[in-house]
């Protein structure tokens, strides 16, 4: 399994941008799907997760209520749809393939990961 992530860029504070991360060599149709972030020197966090079928979600605390991941199933892609942007958000963001089918939070719940795609917000 490949993970493409894209979507990543500069905005300003309160801006939007939009993540997507497309699944393929491999099938990800019953894999829980997630969403981590590192910014440097920091450790690798959890962000958002979504289980197989796209109706169980789960966020961070830090970016409840701005972020929100969902998934297209026939095209194996998942999105992060992040609003109302703030500099802390700046890191790069990774998209993962879960060992289960649910929305796993941990790292080691996942398999497999896609590249970082580098999300800056700054004035």
């Amino acid at each position: 399994v490949q993970l493409q992530a894209s979507g990543g860029g500069l905005v300003q504070p309160g801006g939007s941008l939009r993540l997507s991360c497309a699944a393929s060599n491999g099938i990800v149709s019953n894999n829980g799907m997630g969403w981590f972030r590192q910014s440097p020197g920091k450790e690798r966090e959890f962000v958002a997760a979504i289980d197989w079928k796209g109706g169980n979600k789960v966020y961070a605390d830090s970016v409840k209520g701005r972020f929100t991941i969902s998934r297209d199933w026939p095209k194996a892609t998942v999105y992060l749809q992040m609003d109302s942007l703030k500099s802390e958000d700046t890191a790069a963001y990774y998209c993962a393939a879960a060992r289960l089918s649910g929305p796993t939070t941990t790292m080691r719940g996942y398999a497999y990961w896609g590249q970082g795609t580098q999300v800056t917000v700054s004035s």
